[in-house]
């Protein structure tokens, strides 16, 4: 399905960068920028740096002059606007939208739609009222009532997070596995059995544990311990927490 986010007068180089950092992540790489402050901004060296490795969207994005040629393909259009317009197109929440958009009792989007847009205004002012009336739907993110300012980058972070979780997300098989750790190798029953006899040792030498009324302190702790699943590193630690009791009671001695 065709997805495009489209920039209008972006002043911030460095907000280029992170905006095709944050489509990188979710999965986009559908960029334009209308009338950019910068001509060279896709090139400039903070747009690279907060880029952080997506370099291939920003090679592939486009800069034009014109709101119309970014819409080129485009029949679906979402406005990011905070502000309701008046006459201008519902205010919904995007996941709201993005629910009834894709609502299964209604043909798939891509044959309903040739493509959907996401339209983001310039820094300072947001998206003229003009580009708005031109939109389906005006995108409102939910944010704290008192303070609802959003970077650009933030913005388009979260737009298309919940696109890309409306679409179905990411499975595990998406991802790249991590380099497995190696197991440590677990006790045989002789370690530990002679852990616990350790133990027992050292109980009876700090007089925890007395031998004559032992009751069931030794198999509850080795019920204990079998629970645990220990690994040989952790006997190791036990058998030297076993010793040092040992050489402190004989010190009191």
């Amino acid at each position: 399905m065709k997805t495009r986010f489209i920039l209008i007068q972006t002043s911030h180089a460095g907000n280029v960068g992170a905006a095709a950092r944050a489509l990188k992540t979710m999965g986009f790489d559908d960029l334009v920028l209308v009338a950019p402050r910068w001509p060279n901004v896709l090139r400039r060296e903070e747009t690279i740096q907060r880029a952080s490795g997506a370099l291939d969207v920003l090679k592939n994005a486009r800069i034009v002059e014109t709101l119309d040629e970014a819409l080129d393909g485009l029949s679906h259009l979402c406005a990011t606007a905070m502000t309701p317009r008046d006459f201008g197109p519902p205010s919904r929440f995007p996941r709201q939208h993005f629910e009834q958009l894709l609502q299964p009792q209604l043909p798939p989007l891509a044959s309903r739609e040739t493509g959907i847009g996401f339209l983001f205004g310039c820094e300072r002012f947001g998206m003229a009222n003009e580009d708005v009336y031109r939109c389906d739907v005006a995108l409102q993110i939910p944010t704290n009532p008192q303070f609802g300012s959003l970077n650009l980058a933030s913005a388009i972070q979260v737009i298309a997070y919940e696109w890309r979780q409306a679409l179905g997300g990411f499975t595990t098989a998406d991802a790249t596995p991590a380099p497995s750790a190696a197991v440590p190798p677990r006790a045989d029953a002789a370690q530990v059995a002679g852990m616990l006899a350790h133990w027992e040792q050292a109980l009876v030498a700090v007089g925890f544990l007395d031998p004559a009324s032992p009751k069931k302190l030794m198999p509850r702790l080795n019920q204990l311990f079998n629970r645990v699943q220990l690994q040989t590193e952790e006997i190791h630690i036990l058998r030297g927490v076993a010793k040092a009791m040992l050489e402190a009671a004989r010190a009191k001695d």
